[in-house]
């Protein structure tokens, strides 16, 4: 089955009143492409790196704007919406790093909350403790739609593959990666590791990105991009502003990935041996 999928690149700032407005205006636009898959990037309703500026701002799963209004989207536009997170308040205090799939009678399909956090210390000084605020998950998630199998993944998990291949072995055919890579680790690191979750795993990857200088003082890499199960790039967008990038995903081809190199079903279990370690009680001769 062939079908047209949409990724959305957006630079999200501090008000979600704001990035709703550029959500709905995006979504619109894809759709009236043809798209019926459209995915946002992760934090959608707002970049706000500011403690107590974001416990400002957030809002329970019912009572959220982002949520309201993509489930508002799809139902009008009779498409599948996919919000790749928004921060979500928890009824312990913490906040949810969550992605929300609305089908296209409005309903929420499922959501999925980011499983691993963003807690690095990179060379530009930059450093980053996502457990100190967001709550990680502990499931992974696939949704059975009418066109494709689909996975699910936000940002940093994209460089934990044995979340991909667990889901890829369940039979996940497109896995969604929506992100808000920095720009030091998306130069060095997004593109090379889109197209490698593709490859190791015969699976469509879709990752819709932030991009640019945001409100809050980070900046994101941007470069959206669509990925076939053969490692090819079938769409991107540039390094900065708003997009809406499109694809024909065509879900034979993972099948034909899928023959051409079985390495799932090839795979066999070992154990490890470490030689060379020093005895109980003594050194290595």
């Amino acid at each position: 089955m062939t079908v047209t999928i949409a990724a959305l690149q957006m630079c999200s700032g501090t008000d979600p009143v704001r990035n709703v407005e550029t959500m709905r205006r995006l979504v619109r636009e894809a759709a009236a492409k043809g798209a019926i898959y459209v995915q946002t990037p992760e934090m959608t309703g707002a970049l706000q790196r500011d403690r107590a500026g974001l416990r400002a701002i957030l809002r329970s799963e019912d009572d959220d704007l982002v949520v309201a209004a993509a489930a508002e989207l799809a139902a009008e536009l009779g498409i599948h919406v996919h919000v790749g997170s928004t921060a979500i308040a928890l009824a312990d205090g913490k906040v949810a790093n969550r992605g929300f799939l609305f089908g296209p009678d409005g309903a929420k399909i499922c959501s999925y909350d980011k499983i691993h956090m963003f807690d690095v210390d990179l060379d530009n000084g930059e450093s980053w403790r996502e457990s100190a605020v967001y709550s990680p998950g502990a499931v992974a998630r696939m949704a059975d739609l009418p066109f494709a199998k689909l996975g699910f993944a936000i940002c940093y998990d994209v460089r934990f593959p044995e979340l991909f291949k667990t889901q890829a072995q369940a039979g996940a055919e497109i896995i969604s990666v929506p992100a808000a890579f920095t720009r030091q680790t998306g130069e060095a690191h997004w593109e090379i590791l889109l197209r490698a979750r593709a490859i190791e795993n015969g699976v469509y990857i879709i990752a819709a990105a932030q991009a640019g200088v945001h409100e809050d003082g980070r900046e994101t890499f941007g470069h959206s991009m669509i990925v076939d199960p053969w490692g090819r790039v079938l769409a991107s967008a540039g390094g900065t502003g708003e997009a809406v990038i499109l694809a024909e995903v065509d879900i034979a081809a993972v099948k034909a990935a899928h023959d051409k190199i079985p390495n799932l079903r090839n795979g066999r279990a070992f154990t490890l041996d470490v030689s060379g370690a020093p005895a109980k009680g003594g050194v290595a001769a």
